[in-house]
């Protein structure tokens, strides 16, 4: 069958193909490389921020890499993404193309980097992974954890390079931030605040929000709009002006979590970085937030969640309109001025607080520290798309591989569960599921419209 062709039932069959035979050698085992020894890859959704990242990251910026195909639902953006690409390699390199089944049956494709809307994440990963391509995937994983599980089992399988894409481990505060706190600078370490924005933080997110939270009118499609696979697995409902813009795919509780995950991702990472629980979660949960009425939007906001860690080490989860009131956090502008999200490390002989662009510590001369040549570093990268190429190259594993992405998605999870159960839950990370509460339970996964299916 032609790829032009290819049905989802065929797709699926021969992806299953793939994963059961092992006399198929795959081409990571040469390296990956096209004869030209470059990288081969493909984005999967080119909307605002696809488009922004994988051009700074992949394009402009990695001379041994060829983006081969753009693929979304909307015609105008695929095809100007793919204009703007092959315009800069002076050859016709990259196909818009609107089907993303279509792009994982190339046989030329190395890995895919995903920037779709949230609930598109795991689904497009766990095909990909299943075709053998390696995965670069937008912040946060998706919006059910028995999905991310299911893509855990397929990347494994497959032994697939997953690079999870917060950006944040490969910027240098955040690495010395988590380096200082790893090696002891402020001694044991007792306690995390971690904050972010939310969908009505002061400045434009409100000004968003008043605009486009009542927009519940029905709407005409966009000409260019394929609505059916944007939907994909999601429920059906009738287009409205806002669905399908980014507030629709950041607030809208079928398509995503909202900012507590989506913005949430980066403190949270940073936090489990720095204590270096990579390979677990928190496991008591309790506190409260809001989900807005009566509008488009409707996942939850205003948020402050206390966790704690078997090790006892405990964790405050707070949108930014929370943590402006915390005593002690932000309490003194020249100390550390406020910033829209962030992560507080508190040790037994100081403090050390990051966010972009800004490292602030006590000791104060901490703030210029650097660990010792003869302490443990983490993983350092200057760039979290080449790190993603060198891995796909040397099969070692990212600054920011599978397993972190789906502890780090735990706390979301769990924190929004929390909130609209309106009770506390505790959590066995060993076994990943809640204990006593079968309600909860309920919430880790979520059914896929039909014929989608993981």
């Amino acid at each position: 069958m032609s790829v032009s062709r290819i049905t989802r039932r065929s797709f699926l069959k021969s992806a299953a193909a793939i994963a059961a035979a092992p006399t198929i050698v795959p081409s990571g085992v040469f390296g990956r490389q096209a004869p030209s020894n470059r990288i081969n890859l493909a984005a999967i959704g080119v909307g605002n921020r696809g488009a922004g990242n994988v051009w700074a990251d992949f394009v402009e910026s990695q001379s041994d890499v060829r983006l081969v195909a753009a693929c979304d639902c909307f015609a105008g953006r695929r095809n100007d993404f793919a204009a703007k690409v092959n315009a800069h390699y002076g050859a016709k390199i990259c196909a818009p193309m609107a089907d993303w089944r279509e792009v994982l049956a190339r046989k030329d494709v190395d890995g895919v980097i995903i920037s779709t809307p949230d609930h598109w994440h795991v689904p497009v990963a766990y095909y990909a992974a299943l075709a053998k391509k390696d995965l670069y995937v937008e912040k946060p994983l998706g919006v059910a954890m028995a999905w991310a599980w299911k893509l855990r089992s397929a990347a494994e399988a497959n032994k697939i390079v997953f690079q999870y894409g917060t950006q944040q481990r490969s910027s240098a505060e955040f690495t010395r931030a988590v380096e200082l706190v790893r090696n002891c600078y402020v001694g044991k370490i007792k306690h995390v605040d971690a904050w972010c924005s939310d969908m009505r933080s002061s400045g434009w997110y409100a000004e968003v929000f008043a605009e486009r939270f009542k927009d519940i009118e029905p709407a005409p499609l966009p000409a260019d709009l394929d609505y059916e696979m944007w939907i994909g697995p999601a429920p059906m409902k009738p287009y409205t002006k806002t669905c399908c813009t980014e507030w629709g795919a950041y607030h809208i509780y079928d398509y995503a979590l909202g900012f507590i995950a989506g913005w949430g991702a980066h403190p949270l990472d940073i936090a489990q970085w720095g204590l270096d629980m990579d390979h677990t979660s928190p496991v008591f949960y309790e506190g409260k937030g809001e989900v807005p009425r009566g509008g488009l939007f409707d996942t939850v906001e205003n948020w402050d969640i206390h966790c704690r860690y078997a090790n006892g080490v405990t964790m405050r989860f707070m949108s930014d309109r929370v943590a402006k009131d915390v005593p002690g956090l932000m309490d003194d502008p020249k100390k550390r001025p406020y910033m829209d999200h962030g992560t507080t490390f508190w040790g037994e002989g100081g403090w050390i607080s990051v966010s972009r662009g800004a490292l602030y510590a006590s000791p104060k001369e901490l703030q210029t520290a650097r660990i010792r040549d003869d302490e443990k570093p983490v993983i350092r990268s200057t760039s979290q798309g080449r790190n993603f190429v060198e891995s796909v190259r040397s099969r070692r594993p990212t600054v920011n591989p599978l397993e972190t992405a789906i502890r780090s998605d735990t706390i979301s999870h769990l924190s929004d569960i929390v909130i609209r159960l309106g009770r506390p839950l505790r959590w066995d990370p060993e076994k990943e599921k809640i204990v006593g509460d079968p309600e909860a339970v309920k919430r880790l996964d979520r059914p896929l419209r039909q014929p989608w299916k993981l």
